[in-house]
């Protein structure tokens, strides 16, 4: 596989986990996988299906299995991050260099790269219609820029938006959130744009 420099980089930012992450991605690169950058992190794919995913944080570095719903975790080292949020998603963390078993590790990464050539997968379920926020329905009536900018936007920007507005409680918080935003819509981005 050939190597991403962009990973190299992401790597190299990681001064406590370095190594850790140099075993773990040479792991990955021994397999048919390619190797890519998604949301800031090194991930790997198979048919352009995220199989795998590297990360490192404060207390420990990981590997995301993207379908490990779906491995049998015969020897029981995946957990689910967000119990009744993550639905296929399972990581599994190192706390030390010394956790990584090479053999292991690459038993459960050929399983998810078979499960995933066999189609093995949860769809992402279809999002809920939201209810549009008052004030936005106000605001959209009142100018007619602003109405045409979000009208422009794509129908996930739209919703960021709406939820944005609706997860406040407190009515002066959705005005503060309202008008924070307006100038947002009007250039044309979506609510987290920058984080993309």
């Amino acid at each position: 596989m050939k190597k991403n420099k962009t990973v190299e980089e992401f790597i190299a930012k990681k001064s406590e986990w370095n190594k850790a992450l140099q075993i773990l991605r040479s792991i990955m690169l021994s397999t048919e996988m390619t190797e890519t950058i998604k949301w800031g992190a090194p991930t790997y794919t198979v048919n352009d299906k995220n199989v795998i995913g590297l990360g490192a944080f404060k207390s420990y570095v990981g590997i995301w299995f993207f379908q490990g719903v779906f491995l049998k975790d015969d020897q029981k080292k995946l957990i689910n991050a967000q119990e009744g949020k993550t639905k296929g998603l399972r990581q599994w963390r190192f706390t030390s260099i010394e956790e990584i078993d090479r053999d292991l590790i690459l038993q459960y990464v050929q399983e998810a790269i078979q499960n995933q050539k066999e189609g093995k997968e949860i769809k992402p379920e279809k999002s809920k219609t939201v209810k549009m926020p008052s004030e936005l329905i106000r605001i959209l009536g009142e100018d007619v820029k602003i109405k045409e900018s979000f009208e422009l936007l794509t129908p996930f920007k739209q919703k960021e938006y709406i939820e944005y507005i609706t997860t406040a409680k407190r009515e002066a918080t959705r005005l503060s959130r309202l008008e924070k935003i307006k100038p947002m819509i009007l250039m044309g981005v979506g609510l987290n744009d920058r984080y993309r």
